[in-house]
């Protein structure tokens, strides 16, 4: 599981900073999650072909997290795309899209398919053969979900050694890699455990931006591998979170240790701070396992 972050700071972009906007790789599927405004240019200095974004999921309907997917469309447009390209995000997010470019008269040449949201409740929003996607709805000033990345259980490895000393066909190698148990031709049967290992405990992230202090999403991230969290402010300007519906710091690693999280990623800085590793400081107080975002950083997992 690999993260790429393409802008993790909050409102306004700078010549330093991005709003947010990230690439989660997983399980050989490239997620990208929110698009800011200057996100397709963060996927060139970051060399992230765009022919591997298949899959955009909006948060929610703010600038700082969607202003740049118009002009990543066009840019598929311009590079004669024609894979299918999903767009995950809040009801109104296809007609904001589809405005801007019938007003320039300008159509994609491949098909756009938008996944309106607006459930109150978490739902499964993509799901193949390797992973599941669920929405984690949030606390904020309009209608946001966070997103719950999640591997699915793979197939159990073969013990090649086991499998070899009972003279076992290779016919049956892929069943008894789904985690059957085998009954051969001379009537013999061998349960699964003692032919294969565990499989590789799946991994998971939640990506949760923006949004008040809520514990209503720590059932829905309980035990996650990572977790992503806003941080907008420090402990000592409570009072603008509150104002704004944003996160403190210490807030966010809150949340982390009663989820009992692996790992916390705190971003959505407020560019009012001039150096991030604050946010961790206090974030410590209350969590220990926390990193911070930062523009082009790469996090594998």
């Amino acid at each position: 599981m690999k993260l790429t972050i393409l802008g993790c700071y909050a409102a306004t972009p700078r010549t330093f900073t991005n709003p947010t906007s990230q690439v989660l790789e997983i399980k050989n599927r490239f997620f990208l999650i929110d698009c800011g405004e200057g996100t397709q240019v963060q996927l060139r200095k970051n060399k992230i072909k765009f022919s591997k974004i298949n899959h955009i999921f909006i948060s929610h309907l703010h600038g700082d997290h969607f202003f740049g997917l118009v002009g990543l469309i066009s840019t598929f447009m311009l590079l004669n795309r024609t894979t299918d390209l999903h767009v995950y995000g809040p009801k109104g997010i296809k007609e904001v899209v589809l405005l801007q470019f019938r007003l320039a008269n300008s159509w994609a040449n491949f098909e756009l398919i938008f996944h309106e949201l607006e459930s109150k409740e978490s739902e499964i929003v993509y799901e193949d053969k390797k992973v599941i996607v669920k929405t984690i709805p949030l606390k904020h000033r309009v209608y946001t979900n966070g997103f719950l990345f999640q591997e699915k259980i793979g197939d159990r490895p073969l013990n090649v050694a086991a499998v070899q000393s009972h003279n076992i066909e290779s016919c049956y190698y892929q069943n008894i890699k789904n985690g059957k148990d085998i009954e051969l031709e001379d009537g013999r049967f061998i349960e699964n455990e003692k032919l294969t290992f565990d499989p590789i405990a799946p991994k998971s992230y939640a990506f949760c931006s923006d949004t008040v202090y809520y514990e209503g999403i720590i059932p829905i991230i309980q035990n996650v591998d990572v977790l992503y969290h806003e941080a907008t402010f420090l402990d000592s300007e409570e009072d603008k979170s509150e104002k704004t519906m944003h996160c403190t710091a210490k807030q966010a690693a809150t949340i982390a240790q009663k989820a009992n999280v692996k790992q916390l990623i705190l971003g959505h800085y407020s560019t009012r701070y001039d150096n991030i590793e604050v946010f961790k400081e206090e974030a410590q107080t209350v969590f220990s396992e926390v990193l911070l975002a930062d523009d082009g950083k790469v996090f594998e997992f």
